[in-house]
């Protein structure tokens, strides 16, 4: 299974890319600056690393920007640093992934230290969750 593009798909069409020229300008401005976790999994994500499962880095989807997206498998991972633990970023992480669920994709998060220390664990993590099958 390929995710993203996909036999002609435009993935605006798909109904899930937001087209919000700000979105997109903001997405690309922070896939210019990654930080080292965001480094580190998109190393583990990209280029068929899955099976064939595409994602994409810095996806607006409903008003947000997804860390890492496979849009056709519905699949959205976030890599969070310290400004998630917190109450006030718990809830608002709580509530975007509500929005982002409508929409078809499901959130899965990690955290920067997770991501950093142990990688094969949240590779791993992520292809089960995208087959349903241990990696």
């Amino acid at each position: 299974m390929t995710c993203g593009r996909a036999a002609g798909e435009d993935l605006a069409m798909l109904g899930r890319r937001d087209p919000n020229p700000r979105l997109l300008k903001f997405a690309k401005e922070m896939r210019g600056a990654p930080t080292d976790a965001e480094k580190k999994l998109w190393y583990l994500l990209r280029r068929d690393k899955l099976e064939g499962y595409h994602f994409r880095r810095q996806v607006p989807v409903a008003g947000y920007i997804v860390d890492f997206c496979c849009l056709k498998a519905g699949l959205g991972v976030e890599a969070d640093d310290g400004q998630h633990y917190d109450e006030r970023g718990k809830e608002y992480d709580r509530r975007r992934s509500e929005v982002l669920l409508a929409k078809g994709v499901r959130i899965i998060r990690f955290s920067d230290y997770e991501i950093l220390k142990f990688p094969d664990a949240v590779q791993a993590t992520i292809y089960r969750e995208l087959t349903g099958h241990e990696g």
